[in-house]
């Protein structure tokens, strides 16, 4: 009866106990998907965070010593940000050292850029630099500490392409010599004996109760997490792997550590679990951020795994794909009868659309015709003032012109019997100084000038006004006293009566065509309207009276 009792609770205890696993795992989960969702959030803050650091970098007077530290800082946080900023900030710290002659300057950095070197694969120039620092009896416990650290790192890289395994062993047992026994670097050293040693249970408890001391999301809490998961892994425990690899991943990426192991482990268990569209989205995320921090060996990693996960991936949706497409089927034979049920309702209907539709389009296109004989009637209108006023100029200037030469004729035949009278009275003298005298064509150009001017201003009284309100103020032109046109208003007076070719107004002003070109050129400049629009706008003045 106690066996039967016994087997009665452990049945009813195992669905429980699972379940709370499996809500403890989903809530992880939960907290994962929110904080990748927010991981600009996290970037942003440790972008300031590095900002800060360069701020104090650029800062007067400041010293070797404060440079050295603010750029060992740098160093730390691109790390596990930017693997090749950080290498840079490194290379600046070991010339920094070499520079004033400080040693344990000097080791520091080349061991941070050793470490940094191992990260990009460059394991030859991670040894030879480690190589390079001579380990002495007097250097700080600390900085030994580090020392063989990373050379214990090295060698824990190198392993996974050579057989170098069992010197990460003599380095690790070497830092086991300088740790105190209750720090947490021996602890957590000695947790990896006892997993070599498939120990796994004492080496979780050892790593967990370190873990409990370390509550706060940390990048140490992100490691300590990592090897509790990895140590799970090794055991074949699936969801406590998880579990734990989970944890580690929420720690780094509020610390915005793109280099990291835990996405890419999670991925892995749930790959193997099945779970792949999870799979997929954490082993892409973590491929992004190893691209992102640049460090080799990261994207060696996943790189290896991305195409098994994606393979899977894909395979899941099309399986997906294909479930869909028979649901589709059968819901397009459905619609097939629905449509047939509404088929008479819907062709109602479309005959009443296409009647509304043809209505529609009868209106917008009279509305279109409209627009079009509102437009022409427009440029009737416009036409009808041009012609207008170019039938009023014809009419003006021909009558002009008619008179003009009435009186040139009269003139000719007064000149005519002038030259007859010296001729007949034998004044030869007179006779040839007059013929080359140039007086008489003068007096005739200035008073051709001055009779265009008059009958111009008849035709145009506004037109020096109007054309000044086109120039800047200080560049207005004003005629002379007793003058009503210059040369330069002349000029334009014949553009506004349509003779625009310089050749044609050079001739009927008696200048030569470089001087006319000049004129209308230093005109336009001095204009308030866009040069290009200038001449046209002269070609306006005087419209709006007959409007």
């Amino acid at each position: 009866m106690k066996k039967l009792a016994l087997i009665v609770v452990f049945i009813n205890t195992v669905p429980l106990y699972t379940h709370a696993k499996n809500y403890e795992l989903d809530s992880l989960f939960r907290v994962l998907d929110a904080v990748i969702i927010d991981n600009n959030q996290y970037m942003a803050k440790k972008e300031q965070q590095i900002a800060d650091y360069k701020r104090m970098l650029a800062l007067p007077n400041i010293t070797d010593e404060q440079i050295y530290n603010i750029s060992s800082r740098l160093v730390a946080e691109y790390k596990p940000f930017i693997a090749d900023s950080a290498i840079v900030y490194a290379q600046h710290c070991i010339r920094l050292a070499e520079k004033i002659s400080e040693k344990i300057w000097l080791y520091e950095s080349k061991i941070s850029l050793s470490l940094l070197y191992s990260l990009s694969l460059r394991f030859i120039e991670a040894q030879q630099l480690l190589q390079s620092i001579p380990m002495t009896d007097d250097m700080p416990i600390s900085l030994k500490v580090r020392y063989y650290e990373t050379y214990k790192q090295l060698f824990e890289y190198y392993s996974n392409k050579s057989s170098y395994f069992e010197k990460y062993k003599i380095f690790r047992d070497t830092l086991m010599q300088l740790y105190e026994p209750e720090s947490e670097g021996y602890k957590t050293n000695y947790a990896e004996i006892l997993v070599e040693n498939t120990h796994y249970n004492e080496a979780l408890n050892v790593l967990i109760k370190v873990l409990e001391q370390n509550r706060e999301d940390t990048h140490w809490r992100a490691m300590l997490s990592y090897k509790i998961g990895d140590t799970y892994r090794r055991m074949g425990d699936y969801d406590n792997q998880k579990k734990y690899f989970a944890i580690s991943a929420i720690a780094d990426i509020k610390n915005a550590i793109k280099e990291n192991m835990s996405l890419h482990a999670l991925a892995m268990a749930c790959y193997e679990t099945n779970d792949i569209k999870r799979a997929y989205q954490y082993i892409h995320r973590s491929l992004n951020d190893a691209s992102f921090s640049n460090t080799h060996l990261r994207a060696v990693e996943v790189s290896q795994v991305f195409p098994i996960i994606e393979k899977a991936y894909q395979e899941r949706v099309q399986a997906q794909n294909r479930r869909l497409l028979i649901l589709m089927t059968c819901i397009g034979v459905l619609m097939l009868f629905l449509s047939a049920a509404v088929a008479y309702v819907y062709a109602q209907m479309r005959k009443l659309s296409r009647a509304r539709r043809s209505l529609f389009e009868a209106n917008e296109k009279l509305n279109v015709l409209n627009h079009d004989l509102q437009e022409t009637n427009h440029r009737m209108e416009e036409v009808n003032k041009n012609l207008l006023e170019s039938n009023h100029l014809k009419e003006e200037y021909l009558g002009r012109y008619l008179d003009q030469c009435s009186d040139y004729l009269d003139k000719l035949e007064n000149f005519r019997k002038q030259l007859d009278r010296m001729a007949s009275t034998g004044k030869v003298d007179e006779l040839y100084k007059m013929i080359k005298s140039k007086q008489s064509l003068e007096n005739d150009l200035r008073e051709f000038y001055d009779d265009f001017d008059r009958s111009f201003l008849q035709l145009f009284p506004n037109f020096v006004n109007s054309l000044n309100a086109l120039l800047h103020e200080n560049e207005r032109i004003v005629p002379k006293h007793k003058e009503l046109l210059n040369t330069e208003l002349r000029i334009y007076a014949l553009i506004r009566l349509g003779i625009t070719d310089s050749t044609k107004i050079a001739h009927f002003l008696r200048y030569p065509v470089n001087t006319i070109y000049n004129y209308r050129t230093k005109v336009r400049n001095k204009a308030s309207v866009p040069r290009e629009d200038f001449e046209t706008n002269v070609m306006r003045i005087g419209m709006m009276k007959e409007n």
